[in-house]
């Protein structure tokens, strides 16, 4: 797939969550470089920017199956954004970032988070207001010389007794095509061949299109909105068929055969489908079980996953390769390997163990990566949970060059993610130093090379730190990682909500 992540093109905002629920399905936040932006991959001769929300997006729309089923001539940039609207794609910056990207053509598909609820969230806007941000995004894209396609959203799967869809969209769908055919922009109606599409297959084989979530028991039920491998590649197949039909010059960049699961989407499959499981935890104290957030993690993940904890306490990126620990937990041949670093990479940490974040910890985290994408796993970057000392009621981040650098990696490689270093400093920074030391552990091992002098543990985590952070991580993950939600076990949502700090 040539979506453009190894040169910083697809790369989007990022938005800090704390708990579950905070971030919409789909969710997949990126850096994003101004300076590279409109770089294109090297041999492309189109560049295809999509724009929309989650059923686009690479994780958990249509998006991967797009972009795989173009041809290598194409730079396919997935810009789109879990939760975004209309609205917010604009009022978060989206837009202009990707106007920065200067593609040669934008499909554009909204309507899910701009349908207008009981809840009234901001993100929601009149169908009036719809229609006009459509045109507002068409007028700008070819004022900026791009050329914009219009794709009606993809339908939600509702089957009714009879055994149809029934479409809560087709009041968006019709708005679209009004605007594209008013502005004589070029359209995708994928609202009616998704419908056709699931009416052909029925409802039994439909589901088996989609990711699961979580009710407000805690229990895993089917997502009817959003897409696994399967549906990715499904939708995305004829997204880019109606694409060649819709712009008669992109048609000799859709591959004549529809593109195949890549072995990382088979092995998704597998596991969304009920395969075991095998997640391997790599890192330092703060993810160990003793006094890190590895054991909330590993204790919330259902029969069906064997859960390995590698890491190892005053290690770093530099020193658990070089002690042969790296090795070892490669020979448990895991399917995802979570991996976080930075604590003990810091200057003043010697020689053995200390990395400069720009050159020698990336060069690490790289490797990491590709050695366990050389095993046939699934790497996940965790950016380096907070410490929590504040000084004059302020929050004291020293790991926010180590994050940065543990993310600009992961967006040059592929590779989700958890970036628990924001989500930990945005729910400390909300505390005070006496909310925050009820996470504190009592008498760690690795307490004196974390905190030199400091008697008190405001690095490690006790029992109930480690649930917190440990969940956080997990429900994190599965945003990302959407084939591995069934394999988290739930907690109700009024538990969930009570559980973000304990205040």
């Amino acid at each position: 797939m040539r979506c453009g992540l190894h040169y910083l093109l697809c790369l989007a905002i990022l938005n800090g969550a704390c708990l579950a629920g905070a971030v919409a399905q789909g969710d997949s936040p990126r850096l994003f470089n101004p300076a590279t932006a409109a770089v294109r991959a090297p041999g492309t001769s189109v560049r295809i920017d999509l724009i929309g929300d989650s059923t686009q997006t690479n994780n958990a729309g249509y998006g991967r199956g797009f972009c795989a089923n173009l041809t290598a001539k194409v730079d396919c940039v997935n810009l789109s954004q879990g939760g975004a609207s209309t609205r917010t794609y604009r009022e978060q910056g989206l837009w202009d970032k990707a106007l920065a990207t200067r593609p040669d053509y934008m499909v554009i598909q909204f309507g899910h988070n701009d349908m207008e609820t009981k809840e009234h969230l901001e993100r929601q806007v009149p169908m009036e207001q719809y229609g006009t941000n459509l045109r507002r995004f068409v007028q700008e894209a070819r004022a900026a010389g791009i050329k914009p396609i219009l794709v009606t959203p993809l339908t939600r799967r509702y089957f009714g007794p009879d055994g149809k869809i029934h479409s809560d969209l087709l009041a968006h769908a019709a708005t679209m095509k009004r605007v594209a055919s008013e502005m004589k922009v070029p359209l995708v109606d994928l609202q009616e061949d998704s419908i056709a599409y699931l009416d052909r297959i029925g409802e039994a084989q439909g589901t088996k299109l989609g990711i699961t979530k979580k009710d407000a028991d805690g229990k895993t039920i089917p997502d009817k909105t959003h897409l696994n491998w399967a549906g990715s590649y499904a939708f995305g197949r004829i997204v880019a068929v109606d694409l060649g039909k819709a712009v008669p010059a992109l048609a000799p960049y859709v591959r004549p055969k529809a593109a195949q699961l890549p072995p990382e989407g088979l092995k998704a499959m597998k596991v969304i489908e009920g395969g075991p499981v095998k997640i391997v935890l790599v890192g330092d104290s703060t993810v160990n079980a003793e006094g890190g957030w590895g054991k909330g993690f590993c204790d919330i993940v259902t029969p069906n996953v064997t859960c390995i904890n590698d890491a190892l306490n005053g290690r770093s990126s530099k020193s658990f390769i070089d002690e042969g620990a790296w090795a070892k937990a490669l020979a448990d041949r895991g399917d995802y390997y979570l991996i976080q670093f930075g604590h003990n990479d810091r200057k003043g940490k010697g020689p053995k163990r200390e990395t400069d974040p720009e050159t020698t910890y990336a060069a690490n985290i790289r490797r990491y990566i590709r050695d366990a994408r050389a095993i046939g796993a699934v790497p996940v970057i965790v950016t380096s949970l907070s410490r929590r000392n504040y000084q004059d009621g302020k929050l004291i981040e020293d790991l926010n060059d180590y994050a940065a650098a543990a993310k600009r990696v992961a967006a040059e490689e592929d590779v989700n993610v958890v970036d628990l270093n924001a989500m930990s400093t945005k729910l400390l920074t909300g505390m005070t130093q006496e909310e925050a030391d009820q996470f504190d552990a009592t008498g760690h091992a690795d307490q004196s090379a974390e905190n030199g002098k400091v008697k008190i543990d405001r690095t490690h985590l006790n029992p109930k730190g480690q649930e917190l952070f440990g969940r956080m991580v997990a429900d994190r993950l599965v945003r990302l990682q959407v084939e591995l939600e069934p394999d988290i076990v739930g907690v109700p949502a009024h538990a969930a909500s009570a559980s973000a700090g304990g205040k």
